[in-house]
């Protein structure tokens, strides 16, 4: 094993806590559900960023390039200055939802450039301008402008010219598990000195402001090796701590509690409170830190002008161990072996993903590669919320609006969470959402398998699933539904894990399984209304791809019946039978179980193309696809929208090889009972491919006939196949929308190739035409599965119109191939920054790669939240299996 890999399994055993400190912090607490008190549910408002560096936190912390331990009671993060904002750079700044003219946006420039699983390896780059920074800028020209105009970006200010910034590099490197090195770098970019403040920052999270019983922290200053400074910290949870920092700064102390005056004018509990470096630094005001040298909150402060093209560096180190008990010169702490330290962790870290990249791929494959699985790990973040405890309020606050018992997330008073999860990203999205999550550990598990388990596993825990079997969907509502695809994730990363550790872990499998279980139950219970095998699920994460928001009613006895919520729960069927073969093979009390899922996903198949056994389904045979169809006014009505709606129809499909349908003749004989009493199911059974070992078997929703005539579409270049993947919608309804009338209103659906222009579901993402990774993820893999059962005798005609014939297998891989051209230099440029010249030719910005949310149907530009590396990085597993 490599060096990561050795740490890696102490962690999981426990024999070394090398994951107890990593990158946890958020990067944005404000503006979040947590954090909302207010009667009517407008997180944005209650607590905006204007309070940020003011008002403490309830439920979490935010920083920049921060790290953490993994219950976040000791937090780590830099600030800076550059004598010109009139805010003290704490954490990011970016429009709220209703600022922002496509939703909520970040507005700076910030890059994960490297880290591995223990966090022994970090390397985060923030690009801080020289200029003030343009915060009322920013929200004015964006509020001018509509849904259909583009953004207007930090860049867009004319801020960067002639490089008048810094690029401020954040790097940690462990010793120990519990000596933690930091080095912060600066380097001026511009023509000219420009003065530069940094001030890298440890506080506590306040948990004795809120009624708990609780020894508050402290951290004092005392007397530390010649040539440093030294802070000892005290917290019940951790015991000492100390943090040692080289070259004596300016040492600066206060509490992590609110200044009541500035926001409420109300006397705050202590003269020194969350804001005072801000007012020290800035405003000059000496009174607002604590002269005892002693607080919950301290910083280091440099102040130092850095000339042109310069650097300047700090190094600090966060330890167990009182380094003033060793009478040890500061160069024994940051000497040429805290250097070394960091060159060793580097050096690790290229050895443990050498090991997880194709050899013969290019230096930038591997720079796109390295990154994406850089943006995974930074996004991790210790997440506390508690709902009963958030919705009955705090005995040292105003009680909360009686308002809020029947607001948001009040059905979920079980509640609880306190732990390390993955994030779609950590500004955006800074909340956990389920099926992201799925995405975010077949990723992981290439790097982490065991966190990757740990992660499915803790959304099925009783403290997260709902008591009648429903999983969390995200903060902003936890009973929304997103597409079921928990099971689909444990059996990719159980499949994978047992690849890369060379074993299986059928704990883990059993444990997924029989939670599992009750999730699928609960979906049959509450989202088949008719009990025909056809399913609702509300937007299922889709957001604006429909008519109409599918996750409002649409009246009495109006509804509409989903091509993609129904196909969701086919492939939820036939994973659940895929875990349960599995499982068979020690106990043979789960055939049964799968003789179950097989009868149950063929009742489904045959619903989307004959419900109730009426003759009319979801299947369109006049064009071929599946489409969503709307119950209005006692009339049916197809919604010919040729979306991803009817694509996920694909998902649902899975082979099964001779010697394994031969080890369950139990299983066997009830699947061809079951097909001989049911003759009218067996198109979605398919054994015709014939082995010396005996028939194999697919299961499918599309039987050929039906594949062949969707994969037209999908192939097509004027429909869904994108230069950069597969659209969300086709590109014919550019010409053609797709218009429906209810109530005296005209409803349409056209291709939006970029950022949304309706204000459904507040406008923030859309799919109407750009090109999403998870789906693209999905149906890829369905390709693969058809090709593997075909074989290379099942060839499509790539792309339609061509006149070129591929199979399945080299279609995939074509648009594996398109995906990952996203992000590579191709003819000098990467699609994924669009026409941004800085970004494409600047040499101290284009090799630094955002992994945004999704992407332009037509040029592959970045759209979206920028850092949602948790789905997106799924380009890391697109070029392992297909290369670039």
């Amino acid at each position: 094993m490599t060096s990561e890999e050795q740490r890696l399994q102490a962690s999981a055993e426990r024999d070394a806590h090398w994951q107890r400190w990593g990158p946890y912090l958020s990067e944005r607490q404000w503006g979040t559900v947590r954090e909302d008190y207010s009667p009517n549910g407008d997180a944005w408002q209650y607590f905006p960023h204007d309070h940020a560096r003011s008002r403490t936190y309830r439920w979490g912390e935010d920083g920049i390039a921060g790290i953490c331990d993994r219950h976040q009671h000791i937090c780590f993060a830099l600030a800076v200055w550059n004598e010109k904002d009139f805010i003290l750079k704490e954490r990011l700044f970016g429009l709220t939802n209703p600022e922002g003219n496509h939703g909520e946006d970040v507005k700076e420039y910030y890059f994960y450039l490297d880290a591995v699983p223990s966090s022994s390896y970090l390397k985060y780059l923030y690009k801080y301008p020289q200029a003030a920074f343009p915060y009322e800028q920013l929200v004015i020209e964006n509020g001018k402008r509509t849904r259909k105009d583009p953004e207007f970006e930090l860049v867009d200010t004319g801020i960067f010219s002639e490089n008048r910034y810094f690029d401020v590099f954040v790097e940690y490197a462990k010793a120990t598990p519990e000596d933690i090195l930091i080095r912060v770098t600066a380097w001026n970019r511009g023509p000219d000195p420009a003065p530069l403040h940094l001030l890298p920052t440890l506080w506590f999270r306040n948990r004795w402001g809120w009624g708990e019983p609780y020894d508050p922290p402290t951290a004092t200053r005392i007397d530390g090796p010649a040539g440093t400074a030294l802070i000892a910290l005290e917290e019940f949870h951790y015991g000492k701590r100390w943090l040692l920092i080289e070259a004596p700064p300016e040492l600066l102390f206060t509490n992590n509690d609110t200044n009541m005056e500035r926001l409420f004018q109300e006397k705050s509990r202590t003269p020194y409170v969350k804001d005072a470096f801000h007012r020290y630094v800035i405003h000059g005001e000496r009174t607002a830190v604590n002269p005892a040298m002693a607080g919950t909150k301290a910083a280091a402060h440099y102040a130092q002008v850095i000339p042109a093209g310069g650097s300047h560096t700090i190094r600090l180190r966060l330890m167990d161990s009182n380094p003033a008990a060793t009478a040890a010169p500061a160069q024994q702490f940051f000497g040429a072996a805290f250097d070394s330290t960091f060159n060793q962790r580097l050096k690790e870290a290229d050895e443990f993903y050498a090991l997880r990249m194709h050899p013969k791929i290019s230096e930038d494959a591997r720079l796109v590669h390295r990154q994406a699985f850089a943006g995974l790990l930074w996004g991790k973040q210790s997440y506390h919320y508690d709902v009963k405890r958030w919705l009955d309020g705090d005995p040292t606050q105003p009680p909360p609006d009686s308002r809020r018992r029947l607001g948001r997330n009040h059905q979920w008073v079980h509640l609880h969470n306190s732990d390390v999860i993955s994030m779609p990203d950590k500004w955006e999205y800074p909340w956990y959402a389920q099926w992201d999550l799925a995405f975010h550990c077949v990723v992981m598990v290439l790097i982490d398998p065991q966190f990757a388990k740990d992660q499915l596993i803790l959304l099925m825990r009783e403290w997260y699933m709902h008591p009648n079997g429903q999983l969390p969907a995200y903060e902003w509502n936890f009973s929304d539904v997103n597409p079921p695809v928990h099971a689909w994730a444990v059996w990719r990363v159980y499949k994978i894990a047992a690849r890369i550790q060379g074993k299986k872990d059928r704990n883990f499998l059993v444990r997924a399984f029989h939670k599992l279980l009750l999730n699928f139950t609960w979906w049959v219970n509450r989202k088949d209304p008719e009990g025909k095998n056809v399913f609702e699920g509300g937007f299922l994460g889709l957001d604006n791809i429909g008519v109409f928001d599918r996750s409002q009613p649409l009246g009495p006895g109006n509804y509409v019946e989903q091509s993609d919520g129904t196909s969701w729960m086919a492939m939820f069927c036939l994973d659940m039978l895929s875990i349960a073969m599995e499982l068979a093979r020690d106990d043979p009390a789960y055939e049964d179980v799968a003789s179950k899922f097989f009868e149950h996903f063929v009742y489904i198949a045959q619903a989307m193309n004959d419900i109730g056994g009426a003759g009319i389904g979801l299947w369109d045979d006049e064009d071929g696809f599946y489409y969503d169809v709307v119950h209005l006014d006692d009339k049916r009505v197809p919604m010919k929208v040729r979306s991803m709606v009817g694509l996920v129809p694909l998902f649902a499909s899975q082979t099964f090889e001779p010697e394994e349908l031969a080890r369950f003749p139990g299983f066997s004989r009830r699947m061809q009972w079951f097909l001989d009493h049911h003759p009218d199911l067996g198109e979605h059974v398919d054994m015709s491919q014939r082995t010396a070992r005996g028939t194999r078997l697919l299961l499918t929703i599309a039987n050929r006939k039906k594949l062949e005539r969707i994969y037209r579409y999908v192939f097509d270049e004027n429909e869904f196949l994108s230069p950069y993947g597969v659209r969300a919608l086709s590109k014919c309804h550019g010409e053609h929308p797709f218009v429906i009338h209810h109530d005296g209103q005209g409803y349409a659906v056209d291709y939006e190739p970029a950022e949304s222009t309706t204000a459904l579901f507040g406008g923030n993402s859309n799919w109407r035409g750009p090109v999403w990774f998870p789906m693209n993820f999905l149906l890829i893999e369905s390709l693969q599965r058809i090709h593997f059962y075909y074989g290379n005798e099942f060839k499509v005609e790539y792309p339609t119109g061509s006149g070129q014939q591929r199979t399945l297998w080299g279609a995939a891989t074509e648009i594996s191939q398109r995906l990952t051209h996203i992000f590579m230099r191709r003819d000098a440029r990467r699609p994924v920054y669009g026409g941004v010249s800085l970004f494409q030719n600047d040499p101290h910005w284009r090799n630094y790669i955002n992994f945004y949310e999704y992407f332009h149907g037509e040029t592959g530009a970045g759209l979206g939240a920028s850092h949602q590396t948790g789905w997106t990085a799924l380009v890391a597993k697109l070029i392992e299996q297909s290369g670039e």
